[in-house]
């Protein structure tokens, strides 16, 4: 059927029109009286039911409607009015999946805890998604809205200590198979269950090679002995049919390396889903929404870039030069994306795991948001952060640098993908130059880190963070920590992304209301260690009674800040509950909470406390 979509807008000079349906832009034809038009052949049923229409400059997206359009039969010409936003001062472009966020002056509180580190008589040795629902029943008591998880994505390779990072997935989608509740997915609760249960749950912390092992060993006898017959049930089928885009790679690939089954892997993914959306489910029928984590990168070895590795430069790892938490910058080991393959299909890939992840989830933070404008590229096989670059960048030529009257070695290091340019060293020897030159050299340092990308990274940005949240209702959250070049706050505001903002990392301005206040987070240490070897109760409640009432839209803690402020719970040794070291590449993740979510549910006296604060915030 052909059909021919009309809107009026009146635009200003230089922008222009498109439809997007099915994640394709139609560039749309101007007319008398500021009608714009296409038309479309073989406009299908699928198109009329989920369409928008954007603002464009310089095939950047500029604007977006507030929600899309949606017909249904034979429609021959399709007119349209601009949906603007109807809440009067939302200061939101976009509608929300949760309508609580787009309320005007909404302030919410939240609590961040990663899954494994939930802790329940019921689990095996680490949270589980069947452990989110209590925990949500202590989030409502609280007056809470927000539960924020670190990354649930598969990262398991050889079940080892490295598999327990969480920001290095070998899948987009694939949800990790040791947050599943073996004992409903048919694992019997027998004496030896309930004995290696008892061990590992007895563990002080997550025993992340035990719990896996043993997991995968409950998994695979729960698939020989039901899983045909649960792959023949109609809804595995329909998971199965609405998840194709990625599951068909992701059970070849993991079959194939493991010379296993494919079918193992996609019943194990059936149970992953049904078991945390169930729990999204429950979370949301108290009032309760969960916030996720999207990591900025993925392993060499994962499936995206085992399939398609036109998409990734696999001759570079990424990291992040010196900054608040490293000294030596850091190397998280997987390769940096090669954008301009990705934007050929319009980030196909990034739109589709952003729908994956907005089934369970109703906001998000961006892990380093950075990496949208430039990320720090550091050459294999370099091990640390320091030899690294920015990736894009415009780097000066060697004649730039002989003119200024400056050596190279020590001070420069060169583009790898073009000779004869270079980028200043993030960490140079100025020892031996002379005052002119060390002058002269920094005044080139700052400039090249400061200023001269501003306009480039900030049209790099633009180029892929608005097509990428077009495609979903989730609230979009930042964290834009570290070396920030002066364009990200900009373009932040221009996409309404909330800003991080921690009491102890200093930044330019002040807080906003757009923006997640954050006493800590899993990179550094509690509260209880600022500037000492620990605090007393009252004034770690001081510090979060002045962290709710900031400005922020959202403040969420980390649970052991929480904990704080009760003598009788907090844990007794504040630097146990760190969750990550980011300067150790080899460090485990593994923290646990010291008492049960029962225990938990029980303190009344805790509950009422936390409640007071946030009551008291207007939150």
């Amino acid at each position: 059927m052909t059909t021919t979509f009309k809107i009026e807008y009146h635009t200003r000079w230089g922008e222009n029109l498109a439809l997007v349906a099915g994640d394709i832009k139609y560039p749309m034809t101007w007319t008398e009286g500021d009608i714009w038009t296409v038309t479309l052949n073989d406009c299908n049923a699928a198109i009329l039911k989920d369409y928008t229409y954007i603002v464009m400059v310089g095939g950047i997206i500029m604007r977006t409607e507030w929600k899309h359009h949606s017909r249904s039969g034979r429609v021959r010409t399709a007119e349209d009015s601009w949906i603007e936003c109807p809440i009067p001062g939302c200061p939101f472009p976009r509608e929300h999946s949760a309508a609580i966020f787009d309320q005007p002056g909404f302030r919410g509180a939240g609590t961040s805890i990663p899954l494994f580190s939930l802790r329940s008589e019921q689990g095996f040795g680490v949270g589980e998604f069947t452990d989110i629902p209590a925990f949500a029943d202590w989030i409502e008591r609280t007056g809470q809205k927000i539960i924020q998880l670190l990354p649930v994505n598969d990262t398991s390779r050889k079940g080892e200590w490295g598999d327990s990072y969480p920001y290095k997935p070998i899948s987009a989608f694939a949800l990790h198979p040791i947050y599943i509740h073996l004992q409903d997915v048919g694992v019997k609760e027998d004496a030896a269950f309930r004995k290696l249960q008892a061990e590992l749950n007895g563990e002080y912390f997550v025993n992340y090679p035990k719990v896996f092992k043993a997991k995968m060993k409950y998994l695979r006898a729960a698939f020989a002995d039901h899983g045909a017959k649960d792959m023949a049930g109609a809804a595995y089928k329909r998971f199965a049919a609405d998840n194709a885009v990625w599951l068909e790679d992701y059970a070849t690939v993991l079959g194939k390396r493991h010379r296993e089954d494919p079918d193992f892997y996609r019943w194990v993914q059936f149970h992953a889903d049904k078991q945390f959306s169930k729990a999204v489910e429950y979370a949301h029928s108290k009032g309760v929404y969960l916030k996720g984590d999207l990591p900025i990168g993925m392993g060499a070895d994962s499936v995206e870039a085992t399939i398609h590795p036109e998409q990734y430069n696999l001759d570079s790892s990424t990291g992040a030069p010196p900054d608040f938490f490293t000294a030596d910058g850091q190397n998280w080991g997987f390769p940096t994306y090669n954008w301009d393959a990705m934007a050929k299909d319009g980030f196909a890939w990034w739109k589709a795991r952003l729908r994956k992840m907005s089934k369970y989830f109703d906001a998000f933070r961006i892990d380093h948001v950075l990496g949208f404008f430039r990320i720090w590229e550091i050459p294999l096989p370099e091990k640390g952060g320091l030899l690294g670059h920015f990736n894009p960048a415009i780097p000066y030529s060697r004649e730039e640098i002989v003119s200024a009257g400056l050596p190279i070695v020590g001070l420069f290091i060169e583009d790898p993908h073009r000779e004869g340019m270079f980028h200043p060293l993030i960490s140079p020897d100025t020892s031996a130059l002379q005052d002119w030159q060390k002058e002269r050299y920094y005044n080139m340092y700052n400039d090249f880190f400061f200023r001269r990308h501003n306009e480039f990274w900030k049209r790099n940005a633009m180029r892929k963070l608005p097509e990428l949240l077009s495609c979903t209702g989730m609230l979009a959250c930042a964290e834009d920590l570290g070396m920030v070049p002066d364009c990200v706050p900009e373009v932040l505001d221009h996409e309404k992304i909330l800003s991080l903002e921690m009491p102890r990392v200093e930044k330019d301005s002040p807080w906003t209301y757009l923006s997640v206040c954050a006493t800590s987070s899993h990179d550094t240490g509690s509260i209880r260690l600022w500037d000492g070897p620990d605090k007393d109760p009252s004034e770690c409640r001081r510090i979060l009674q002045d962290n709710l009432d900031s400005v922020s839209m959202l403040a969420i803690f980390p649970l052991q800040d929480w904990l704080s402020i009760d003598g009788r719970l907090r844990h007794g040794n504040p630097a146990d509950e760190q969750v990550n070291h980011p300067e150790d590449p080899d460090n485990k993740w593994r923290w646990r909470m010291h008492i049960t979510l029962r225990q938990l549910l029980d303190e009344s006296a805790f509950t009422t406390k936390v409640a007071t604060l946030v009551k008291d915030s207007n939150r």
